[in-house]
């Protein structure tokens, strides 16, 4: 089965710091992610920009939105969909994901949800 896991973050803390104090902190996911990709299980990773856009059907119509309507503290950082037998081996899986790994990560709020995957079409 497969499973769609996004990675949290709280963008006003880590916008608090320096952008090298980030870089080093960033740094440190590397080997992280690497043991997440050794494991032949992740089918696709995406490190995701802060930059959104918001499509919402309303009276008829599409907006566009340059924020959420509802406001929240949180902002997704990371998608990954990985390849698991079920829920228990996802959630052991990605907690080897730089979200749960990196200590200093603890301080932005990094966090993972994990979601199964009812369907998964691929195409070119």
């Amino acid at each position: 089965m497969k499973y769609l896991c996004l990675g949290y973050f709280n963008p006003k803390k880590m916008d608090a710091r320096s952008e090298k104090e980030i870089e080093t902190i960033m740094s440190e996911c590397h080997p992280h992610l690497e043991n997440l990709y050794n494991s032949g299980q992740v089918l696709i990773d995406a490190g995701l920009d802060s930059k959104v856009k918001y499509l919402q059907r309303k009276n008829g119509k599409v907006e566009v939105l340059d924020s959420p309507l509802i406001k929240t503290t949180e902002m997704i950082g990371s998608a990954f969909i990985i390849e698991a037998h079920d829920i228990e081996e996802a959630t052991k899986l990605a907690s080897l994901h730089p979200t749960t790994q990196v200590e200093a990560g603890e301080q932005f709020d990094w966090r993972i949800e994990i979601r199964p995957i009812h369907y998964f079409e691929k195409r070119v």
